[in-house]
Formats: C-alpha cells, structure tokens, sequence
C-alpha cells in the first residue's frame, strides 16, 4: 500500500477552512476612491457553478507597479465560490506593467483558480474591455491567435466594474496558461 497522493487523488474540497478570511476578496478597503468590483461564475463542463472553489487574484496597482508599496492597495485577494458559484474581488484597475525585458503588458489581473477536480490550479488573465489598443499589444494575448480563445480573457464592463466567467472545460472554455 501506497501512502502517497496518486493523479486521482484530487485536492479538495476543503477551501471552506484556512484558506478565505473576512477581508480577503478585498484587494482595497470597501468605499476605496476608484474601487471597482471584479465578478462573476466558475462554471464546470456542463455549465454547471462550482460551489466549492477558490479564485485568487493578483495584480498591480493603477499605476502598474507591483512593488507592494502602495498605501491602502494589498495587490492579492481571495474569493471562495457561493452557491450560485459566484465570485466577488473589490480592487482598482491596474496599469500596464513593464516587464523586465521591456515589453508593456496590458493592465490585466492575474487568477488563480483552485477547485475540486483539479490537481493543482490553473491560471489566468482577466484583460479590460476599454484597453483594446494596450490588449492588441499584450505580448501575451497576442499569443492566442484564435479571437474566440482571446476573448474568453476579456471581461465584461457592468455597472461599479467588471464581469468575468470562469469556464474549467467545455464550449467557450477559458484559455488557461501553463505557468
């Protein structure tokens, strides 16, 4: 007998515990000047929410920096799922960032999707609809060259921010990055 994890073992579900806390889909304080909400589902195959999952985001600050220095603006957040499988991240719009090769990034959120049924997580980008000229740039969203795939990356404006459907498999799947 084996005591260690096989590849069909999977993680979870146990993000109910540890892993969220009070403040932890707040990436800036409720009421923050400029705050925007980033929302949406995490939908399974089927199209089905995923009630027990765990988004996590990263991201720079407005004007693109991500030194952690910024007062106010901790830059990471932590969602768990609802029932609905719904998410909620209260933060700013970041800036572009300029990599360490030079190149300028689009200001975009890096995601991080933990779920039953997965071995590790999988990673994404949510890139801004109003940024189509900084996105036709993005040295990594012009990796995709199916516009279908690139758009599964862009999130939608609504009223007070952003929505942003995760899909883990299936039609209109979200392109996930191997990171």
């Amino acid at each position: 007998m084996s005591a260690s994890r096989t590849p069909s073992q999977t993680i979870g579900p146990f993000f109910g515990f540890a892993l969220p806390w009070p403040s932890g889909p707040d990436a800036v304080a409720p009421g923050t000047p400029g705050a925007i909400e980033l929302s949406g589902r995490l939908l399974d195959g089927a199209g089905e929410p995923v009630v027990d999952g765990l988004i996590e985001t990263w991201q720079a600050d407005r004007e693109g920096r991500l030194d952690g220095r910024t007062s106010g603006f901790r830059g990471f957040a932590r969602s768990p799922t609802d029932r609905d499988g719904r998410y909620r991240i209260v933060t700013v719009k970041p800036g572009p960032v300029r990599a360490a090769d030079g190149a300028l990034h689009a200001p975009q959120v890096a995601v991080s999707v933990f779920a039953r049924g997965l071995l590790g997580r999988v990673a994404t980008r949510v890139y801004f609809p109003d940024e189509e000229a900084m996105n036709a740039a993005d040295p990594v969203l012009r990796t995709i060259t199916d516009p279908f795939a690139r758009a599964t990356l862009v999130a939608a404006r609504v009223e007070g921010g952003y929505a942003f459907d995760i899909r883990l498999q299936g039609e209109r799947e979200t392109v996930f990055f191997d990171v």
